[in-house]
């Protein structure tokens, strides 16, 4: 009885433990797609990309359109399981990183690249699923926010990592023989900036052999009996129990197949899901995360400068997450998206503007940008992958998630490979000024479409779509 009365209460320390380790794949995705923004210039004369716009685009998008790929399989969640799916994703992300450090041709490198991308894209659809499926309905959005939160930090460290080696790149070089492994690094500093992230990938790896099974899919898959060890140990075996009620309930009446979700029922969250997962990306958030040192350096910011300036976006990226976690169970997914939409509209306009004046005005600029991604980062951020997470029937939410975390990556290396060719076009303002345009879209979406979600478990979210 005393053993029963302490899993009553739940054990909260192994529940944060594990979407600790599982929002490691969020770091790993912020890491892996950030990392290329300091190598951009070194890569450039390297492969000598100078001249040519579209190539370049397509050296620094190809790990998005392997993302669109690994996005696209990232279904497999639903037969295989989300823990099975994560460890595939970890060993992408470890190939992917010795096979950029190492690849002397282009062709090499980019499929190396592509095949990180397809990490990142099975990532990115299963982490948040997996959080969302073994959390409580009080703290679901704040949990999987941590994914969102993760990836911000990753992005922060690959700033940082791409800024230390660079210095030591230039303290170094005339010391190291020529011919010499180090000397071959050093010289070549972007191979160190990618090669970095194997250390993270391996011990993610690791990490993920104590996750359990998603209780929610082990349901699915009959083994009810360990359905409930997982859901006693997070939540006390009171809960757990009501839990299990309502999941078989819920599963029982599922279908499971990819064209349920464009069916009456479901019509309208597949629309929000893809909808969300677009216009997050048109509003232009890869363009910094991606081209933010080519931006500043286009803005007469040195390289070196370029970077430290990546790095105040980053600091901003995970300071502004954490504030989404923190209010977003309480203010709700509505109003979050409302107000940063705001921001994110008014900052593209100034960023345009400052562009099109073009006298010198680089600390505003920097100004301009770090509000557009304070903006960005408590509402189209974490939002739409807290929605898309809780808003399907578990028997079809791996499938829904894989649709729309490809929709968004689709969004997402469209607007990378377009950049270049775009700014040489429209120029920086009119770029910039594009992207503000199509952000107003998500004014009447927010107000006549979206749904509050906040507070409801993952079984009444489905119920308000059977009703309707």
């Amino acid at each position: 009885m005393n053993k029963e009365k302490n899993s009553d209460k739940g054990n909260l320390v192994y529940f944060i433990v594990i979407c600790i380790i599982t929002a490691f794949g969020g770091f790993l995705f912020g890491f892996d797609t950030a990392v290329i923004s300091g190598a951009i210039s070194p890569l450039t004369d390297y492969f000598q990309l100078e001249n040519n716009p579209v190539l370049l685009g397509w050296t620094v998008s190809s790990v998005l359109l392997g993302s669109v790929l690994g996005a696209a399989v990232s279904g497999i969640a639903d037969k295989i399981g989300r823990k099975k799916t994560l460890i595939i994703a970890g060993l992408l992300f470890s190939i992917s990183a010795f096979g950029s450090a190492i690849a002397e041709s282009l062709t090499f490198f980019i499929i190396a690249r592509l095949i990180g991308g397809f990490g990142v894209g099975i990532a990115a659809m299963v982490v948040p699923l997996y959080i969302s499926e073994i959390s409580p309905p009080k703290i679901r959005g704040r949990m999987v926010s941590m994914y969102q939160l993760s990836i911000t930090i990753g992005v922060l460290i690959a700033y940082f990592t791409n800024e230390y080696f660079r210095s030591l790149s230039e303290t170094y070089i005339a010391e190291v023989k020529s011919g010499s492994l180090i000397g071959w690094v050093i010289s070549d500093v972007w191979r160190i900036m990618l090669g970095s992230e194997l250390i993270p990938a391996l011990l993610f790896l690791f990490l993920l052999f104590i996750v359990p099974r998603s209780p929610r899919f082990a349901m699915s898959k009959g083994m009810k009996e360990e359905a409930y060890k997982t859901l006693s140990k997070i939540n006390g075996y009171t809960i757990a129990k009501k839990e299990l009620v309502e999941i078989e309930e819920a599963i029982s009446h599922e279908e499971g197949t990819f064209s349920q979700l464009f069916k009456p029922t479901l019509r309208k969250a597949t629309f929000i899901a893809l909808f969300l997962a677009i216009i997050s990306q048109l509003s232009g958030i890869d363009i910094i995360l991606h081209y933010g040192p080519l931006i500043l350096e286009r803005a007469g910011l040195s390289f070196g400068e370029s970077l430290y300036g990546q790095i105040v976006f980053g600091i901003v990226l995970v300071l502004f997450t954490i504030l989404a976690m923190w209010k977003v169970d309480h203010m709700g997914r509505k109003k979050l998206l409302l107000i940063g939409n705001v921001g994110v509209v008014l900052s593209l306009f100034i960023i345009g503007y400052l562009f099109y004046l073009n006298n010198g005005n680089e600390t505003a600029l920097i100004v301009a940008i770090s509000l557009f991604i304070a903006s960005f980062s408590f509402s189209l951020g974490p939002i739409p992958w807290i929605i898309m997470s809780e808003i399907f029937p578990t028997k079809v939410r791996g499938r829904a998630m894989a649709l729309g975390t490809l929709t968004l990556f689709g969004a997402n290396w469209l607007v990378a490979q377009l950049f270049p060719w775009l700014s040489s076009v429209l120029g920086e303002h009119g770029t910039f000024w594009l992207l503000a345009t199509i952000s107003m879209l998500t004014f009447p979406f927010i107000f006549k479409v979206l749904p509050e979600t906040k507070g409801k478990s993952l079984e009444e979210i489905e119920n308000y779509w059977t009703k309707k």
